[in-house]
């Protein structure tokens, strides 16, 4: 069974699997949000789709009760269990692993945080889930990971070695000549229980269409945690097999499960040829798409807008609509003629469907000739700088022809 995606219900298929031989069951089960859910593929050739309705929430956690239970006896006493959920089906879920793995056993409820766009119904928009982990024992495998330590830090925490004092309160460790005593080497702060990933872009090469497929990176750091190279990783509910490949990719080797047929074939053709997004907002951190001119901006200050990030043709929308249709801001830039950002404007007008923008010119003109495109409906306006540039530079002339006539 190593190695292989399995056609069936968990509930059967995972009595065939020894006791005591895996290392990390991770599951994303139906999270009792008591509607269908079905997706198409990139290509709209393939939909795939799966019954969450239940009718009651004892009849959801019979469902998973019965299989949780089966589950326990197949790790490896090191071994853990990272059950993901949501709001929906919570309060069912940590209540189960309580049952049947104990409350001494519950490490941690991890929080998965993500950005997304939605219709706000009333109330708060959900950006996060829920992914509980609990240990078979309390001689579970653990593998720290460390992050980078927060922009706020000081750097003496970093440097200088720390103590307890006799009211058992941190403080710096000083020798017997009252210096700081230097730090050991630390390698970065121990991860939290916090996961801010960013949710698969729809546009991703790794995307498959599936309706509640999670990011490889999401699932990479699980397996990083709590196994080693060669462990096996069990994924009785693999969906698009997105455990599976990550797992693969790890070095470490697999077992999933599915009652669908669509859901099988899609996860071997996934183990097959293995593509993985990366993510650039890990990468370069979430402050480096903050990448709006806060100078230009401030030229907005009385008027409600959005600030557009990563946009040449736009820096904010207004809140107030136009015809139905937005109203874009754009301020001219130190490397831009008149001319470049009208033509940009006037771009993203016709993409954003725009009737109306504003131009605030920011610099005089250097061309002796007013060569800026009339553009239908966008108004160029003098940022109050350049506004007394001129003036100055009139009064300048002015004075100058006066001394002339005299």
């Amino acid at each position: 069974m190593i190695n292989n995606i399995i056609l069936g219900d968990c509930l059967d298929k995972m009595r065939s699997i020894e006791e005591g031989s895996i290392d990390l069951i991770y599951l994303d089960p139906p999270f009792f949000t008591e509607r269908k859910h079905t997706l198409k593929n990139r290509e709209r050739t393939k939909e795939f789709s799966f019954d969450d309705t239940w009718g009651s929430d004892k009849s959801y956690a019979q469902f998973l009760k019965e299989r949780i239970e089966l589950m326990k006896p197949l790790l490896k006493e090191e071994g853990s269990i990272f059950v993901h959920c949501d709001k929906s089906g919570e309060h069912i879920v940590r209540a189960i692993l309580d049952n049947v793995f104990g409350s001494d056993n519950f490490q941690s409820e991890i929080i998965w945080s993500y950005k997304r766009w939605s219709n706000s119904k009333k109330g708060l928009l959900p950006s996060h889930q829920n992914i509980y982990f609990y240990s078979k024992s309390k001689f579970f495998k653990f593998n720290t990971i460390y992050t980078s330590y927060s922009e706020t830090t000081n750097i003496d925490q970093i440097l200088q070695r720390r103590t307890r004092d006799e009211h058992n309160k941190s403080v710096y460790d000083l020798d017997v000549d009252g210096n700081f005593k230097p730090a050991d080497k630390k390698k970065g702060v121990p991860l939290s229980d916090v996961w801010d990933i960013p949710y698969l872009n729809p546009k991703a090469k790794e995307r498959v269409g599936y309706p509640t497929q999670k990011p490889l990176l999401l699932l990479e750091r699980i397996i990083k945690l709590v196994t080693n190279e060669g462990d096996i990783v069990l994924d009785p509910f693999c969906g698009s097999g997105t455990t599976c490949v990550a797992a693969i990719l790890l070095g470490r080797k697999y077992i999933g499960i599915d009652k669908s047929h669509e859901a099988v074939k899609l996860s071997i053709s996934r183990i097959e040829k293995p593509i993985k997004t990366e993510s650039n907002l890990l990468k370069k951190g979430r402050s480096s798409y903050f990448n709006v001119d806060k100078t230009a901006l401030g030229l907005l200050s009385g008027v409600e807008f959005n600030p557009v990030q990563r946009n040449k043709g736009i820096d904010a929308i207004l809140i107030e609509q136009f015809e139905n249709g937005p109203v874009l801001v754009k301020v001219q830039k130190d490397h831009e003629s008149i001319e470049e950002a009208a033509s940009l404007l006037a771009k993203a007008m016709k993409t954003k469907k725009s009737k109306k923008s504003f131009l605030i010119q920011t610099r005089l003109n250097s061309s002796l000739f007013n060569n800026v495109p009339d553009f239908d409906g966008m108004i160029i306006l003098e940022s109050p700088a350049l506004q007394i540039k001129r003036t100055n530079k009139v009064l300048h002339s002015d004075n100058f022809s006066g001394e002339l006539d005299r």
